[in-house]
């Protein structure tokens, strides 16, 4: 390996690794949340549940908006202009604290009618709706806490936010903990108190997160008079932030409807499912982390005009993606009966997480170039294709093939995860292509 590669290599891992640790860490703090809840009861641990999957949907729309912030503010920090940069900080800083703000009045307002729509009934829907509330009213804090994670990440600084997100996890689990069992008299508040707590936190996360942003050279403040000319940035985010949301919105929509298919493939086929995708997430944090790397450094290079450079710090980010990917997809493929029974005791059940797993690990290649290529595509300022590549693989292959093979097929499990190891190999190639086809496009304008 020369020193130039080197060198490279060392640039998309410096960015690339706090965000993987990042990552994980939200994991970790959402598998314990679960876990202190699911000591209350079933009822309890259901409510949760399907509060959390419609504040997923709220969290999908605040982060697409990080994605097209990302884009200008690597793009003009690459350029050298550090003013426009700022500029555009604050501006998504806003349009999150609105979006989030409309979303809290939903949420405070239409609480039961949404979680009924989810099925939730009786018990589920009180505790829900108490929890709902509690986390979803001040969703500006949720928003306002991804988009500054996302400004400092796009400067090129991902390890504020990793540190502040382990600081975040600590509290959140004491807190956790404190208010939903009690600790002497105090006999806790249940899922109120894990409402509470996770609110807290993201208070405490923001505060750090602002206190990051004035040591940030994208450092802005709210009420500053921006020059006319830099008004336009304004649309420019909601531009590049509507494809990246519609892609999110299709995601989720398409989760909802291929999970009911699985639902009438059986209770034990949908519980071994539920707990491959937990098992698997993990398998998801290399990708995760050197797509913020691909995001950030492409933006760069293209914002400079260093073309040749922005395609070669993509395509190094995906092979080093495809290689840590693959690793992991050996680990997964012998280790997962072992990991299995951590979940269930049903040796059934576990045997079906095996042969998911089993199967996934094969698809570790193609599903770590498709993160990687999507985020490199974002730093170009393309959000269309990244929609383009989910909608086709969401709708025309993975709910397809699961009915074709799940369903119909009577495949099962391995159905399931076949169909999506077919999406995640067309969603590859189809990104790969693009890739390619942007940067031909860029040269042959650059030759002319």
């Amino acid at each position: 390996m020369n020193a130039s590669l080197k060198t490279k290599c060392r640039t998309v891992l410096a960015l690339a690794l706090p965000a993987m640790i990042e990552s994980l860490l939200q994991t970790v703090v959402g598998f314990v949340d679960t876990l202190f809840v699911a000591r209350l009861g079933l009822a309890e641990v259901t409510a949760v549940g399907v509060a959390n999957t419609l504040l997923a949907v709220y969290i999908a729309v605040f982060m697409a908006i990080g994605i097209g912030t990302s884009s200008l503010i690597a793009k003009h920090i690459g350029a050298g202009d550090l003013i426009t940069a700022q500029e555009a900080a604050r501006r998504s800083t806003w349009i999150a604290m609105i979006t989030g703000f409309i979303f809290g009045v939903l949420t405070l307002v239409f609480a039961e009618p949404l979680l009924r729509l989810m099925g939730a009934d009786g018990e589920v829907l009180r505790q829900g709706a108490l929890y709902f509330r509690i986390v979803g009213t001040p969703s500006f804090i949720i928003s306002l806490m991804l988009n500054l994670g996302n400004v400092l990440r796009a400067s090129g600084n991902t390890v504020s936010p990793m540190m502040i997100s382990f600081w975040m996890n600590l509290i959140h689990i004491a807190l956790d903990y404190l208010l939903i069992f009690g600790i002497f008299s105090f006999t806790g508040f249940g899922v109120g108190g894990a409402a509470v707590a996770t609110v807290l936190t993201r208070v405490i996360g923001s505060a750090l997160l602002v206190v990051a942003m004035k040591k940030s050279p994208v450092h802005f403040s709210l009420c500053r008079h921006a020059p006319s000319e830099l008004r336009k940035l304004t649309w420019e985010i909601i531009r590049l932030s509507i494809p990246a949301t519609g892609e999110r919105l299709i995601m989720r929509l398409g989760q909802v409807v291929y999970l009911g298919l699985i639902v009438h493939m059986g209770t034990e086929i949908y519980a071994a499912n539920a707990i491959a995708e937990n098992i698997e997430t993990f398998a998801y944090l290399p990708g995760l982390g050197l797509s913020v790397a691909a995001t950030v450094l492409v933006g760069k290079q293209l914002g400079a005009k260093n073309y040749a450079l922005a395609y070669s710090y993509g395509i190094l980010s995906v092979l080093i993606s495809v290689v840590i990917m693959s690793v992991t997809g050996v680990l997964l493929f012998f280790f997962t009966p072992v990991m299995a029974v951590w979940f269930t005791d049903q040796v059934h059940t576990a045997s079906m997480i095996t042969l998911a797993m089993r199967i996934d690990a094969f698809f570790m290649p193609p599903l770590a170039v498709g993160l990687v290529l999507a985020g490199a595509l974002q730093g170009a300022g393309d959000t269309k294709t990244p929609l383009y590549s989910t909608a086709i693989g969401m709708w025309g292959i993975r709910v397809l093939f699961i009915y074709l093979l799940g369903v119909k097929g009577g495949m099962g499990i391995a159905g399931i995860w076949i169909a999506q190891g077919i999406d995640l190999t067309v969603k590859a190639l189809f990104l790969y292509y693009c890739f390619r086809k942007l940067f031909k496009r860029i040269k042959s304008t650059q030759n002319e």
